[in-house]
């Protein structure tokens, strides 16, 4: 690896920039694996075809709520010892993990897996937006961390095509291997000045129940989770469903969920970028976030109402429902914009795993209103319920665009 501190300060930050862009791709890689060989390895380990659907969610949501437990833990590890930290301990975790994955035999072990996997995938993209946003100009932090989640996102593009050429088993190896690779090209990455600055004062790190002391502070964060949340019901839902949905829909041929999730990821990857240039031309995050969270509605409401839906038209509308979900990278750097640098590695951390972890109560939502109606009319009720949420949440937060990060929560 070669030496940074030989190199500029510009130089240095944008080589920060492209190590967490590429972690971002592992780690997504690693996020969608299950979704894409759902079918095949269920199939490999003998799960019948009327109980997929719900095996699936269970290994889906114990895969979620790792996430949400690593998104704390790694949260305060960040904020306490270092953000460079948790960038080194998560991908060695996952990665790990993910190599398990390709020996399992049963949903039980497959989900257990899955949920020690999902701790270790929580730590990346917050510890790398945070790295980010704290090294770079404050009018320029929106094109670094819209970078990460473009360039990140094309990980799911890749789990596609290596499913395609290798069995499901393999496909867990190739990433637990690219995994442990970047963990060498991490050797050089430098510590956030924000963090060191806040070291030397002995200032008060990483202790979640900050979030909790005061109403405000409460409040913020819970707006700050709450403008994700139709994020992962798109793509863990109506996405890896796809095969279920096509059924309800009268599609033409069996829809595929691992094509759906490749489409839908092109679209999440310019979407991140449409985001971020919207985001930096108007001056305000939240013009952004509520412009996609109407191209959600639009976008969700058109694939659940195409009865004869065809394999192309699917793959077309996962694209754009992708896209209408690309202001991934925005709600994160919304996140950290939000608090002092002694919360911000915990908030930017938990926001996303809280948004992934909050797939669980939305499927056992979802479910309940399944058997109530059917899987069209609950898909369409939730998506009205889950962006409606979250336009209210972004009404209640403060601009953040070009705010000043160097400071502390008190």
């Amino acid at each position: 690896m070669t030496n940074t501190n030989t190199l500029s300060k510009p130089t240095r930050v944008w080589l920060l920039v492209l190590v967490a862009s590429l972690g971002y791709f592992v780690d997504i890689y690693d996020l969608v694996i299950f979704s894409i060989v759902r079918v095949q390895s269920f199939e490999d380990i003998g799960v019948p075809v009327d109980a997929m659907r719900l095996e699936g969610e269970y290994v889906l949501n114990m895969q979620m709520i790792g996430l949400l437990l690593g998104g704390v833990l790694w949260g305060i590890i960040g904020d306490k010892f270092g953000r460079v930290k948790v960038l080194f301990g998560s991908i060695l975790m996952y990665s790990l993990a993910n190599m398990a994955n390709g020996l399992v035999n049963d949903v039980h072990s497959y989900a257990w897996i899955r949920f020690v996997a999902g701790i270790g995938l929580a730590g990346e993209l917050g510890a790398g937006v945070t790295l980010v946003s704290e090294s770079m100009p404050r009018g320029k932090r929106g094109y670094g961390t819209m970078l990460i989640a473009g360039i990140g996102v094309l990980g799911a593009i890749v789990a596609f095509y290596v499913t395609q050429h290798f069995d499901w088993r393999n496909a867990y190896f190739v990433g637990g291997a690219m995994g442990l690779v970047l963990l060498f090209m991490r050797m050089g990455t430098f510590e956030s000045g924000m963090f060191t600055q806040a070291v030397q004062n002995n200032v008060v790190k990483g202790k979640f129940t900050m979030l909790f002391q005061t109403k405000e502070r409460f409040y913020r964060y819970i707006y700050c989770l709450l403008i994700g949340l139709p994020i992962w019901f798109v793509v863990g839902i109506l996405i890896t469903q796809a095969p279920e949905f096509g059924r309800a829909l009268g599609a033409t041929e069996t829809l595929s969920a691992g094509k759906g999730i490749m489409y839908a990821y092109i679209g999440i990857s310019l979407g991140d970028i449409f985001a971020g240039l919207f985001a930096q031309m108007t001056k305000s995050r939240k013009k952004a976030v509520f412009l996609f969270q109407l191209l959600i509605i639009c976008s969700s409401i058109w694939y659940l109402m195409s009865q004869g839906i065809t394999p192309d038209k699917f793959v077309w509308l996962a694209f754009f429902m992708g896209f209408s979900v690309g202001y991934w990278a925005t709600f994160v750097t919304i996140a950290s914009e939000q608090f002092g640098t002694n919360l911000r590695a915990t908030v930017a951390t938990t926001a996303p795993n809280f948004v992934r972890g909050a797939l669980v109560p939305s499927t056992f939502l979802f479910e309940l209103l399944v058997h109530q109606f059917n899987i069209i009319t609950a898909a369409m009720m939730m998506i009205l319920l889950l962006s409606g949420v979250a336009i209210f949440a972004l009404s209640k937060l403060k601009e953040s665009f070009d705010r000043d990060l160097n400071y502390v929560e008190g």
